[in-house]
């Protein structure tokens, strides 16, 4: 049985628990509070103290892009990820490993630095939205990033462009952009892991 670790209303939490949603397997959610998620016993999970925390018969597995391929690998019934050794799955990785590496950075600090310093923060808006010109390109017309069909790359690029709604920069996204996050919303497994994270 797995078991995710998450801390009310934490965000990076959806993309692990979408993807246990899309396999259909079974899983237990703990949900902490911010308190219980600064204690010793949580710090014993992972060693930041932060969500989603993974766990399985062997122990705790930390950063929700692990956790998005080791579940796509556990259950690959689901055909959440290519066969191995395929360019397919060299571009799964590619893009699982993009959306925290170059979506995100940038987009938090334009939402951080916002009302702190205005020149850094357009600065790093121009730099997010170069990134997603990438993911754009990457579509070229198609529903789903990786082999026209949905793949973990999907829930970490998906998810990653989420967060433009709490940053203020989601109706600034170009249409092809916004035509996918609608394509993936209506996806009942996302559904399901949206009120499951959130409710």
């Amino acid at each position: 049985m797995i078991r995710i670790y998450q801390r009310e209303r934490a965000g990076r939490p959806l993309r692990t628990i979408w993807t246990l949603e899309e396999t259909g397997a079974p899983y237990e959610l703990t949900v902490m509070t911010r308190e219980e998620g600064r204690g010793e016993e949580h710090r014993a999970r992972h060693p930041l103290g932060r969500v989603p925390v993974l766990e399985d018969d062997e122990g705790f597995v930390i950063e929700s892009a692990a956790h998005c391929l080791h579940l796509a690998d556990l259950y690959p019934e689901a055909e959440l990820i290519p066969p191995p050794g395929t360019h397919e799955r060299a571009l799964v990785y590619q893009w699982v490993v993009f959306a925290p590496a170059e979506l995100e950075p940038p987009l938090f600090e334009a939402w951080t630095q916002a009302d702190k310093d205005p020149e850094r923060a357009a600065a790093a808006r121009e730099k997010f939205f170069r990134a997603t010109d990438a993911v754009l390109a990457a579509l070229d017309g198609r529903d789903y990033l990786v082999g026209d069909r949905f793949t973990v790359a999907d829930v970490m690029i998906g998810t990653s462009l989420l967060f433009t709604t709490r940053a203020g920069l989601a109706d600034q996204l170009k249409p092809g952009l916004t035509e996918y996050l609608g394509r993936l919303g209506r996806r009942e497994a996302f559904q399901r892991a949206m009120e499951r994270t959130f409710s």
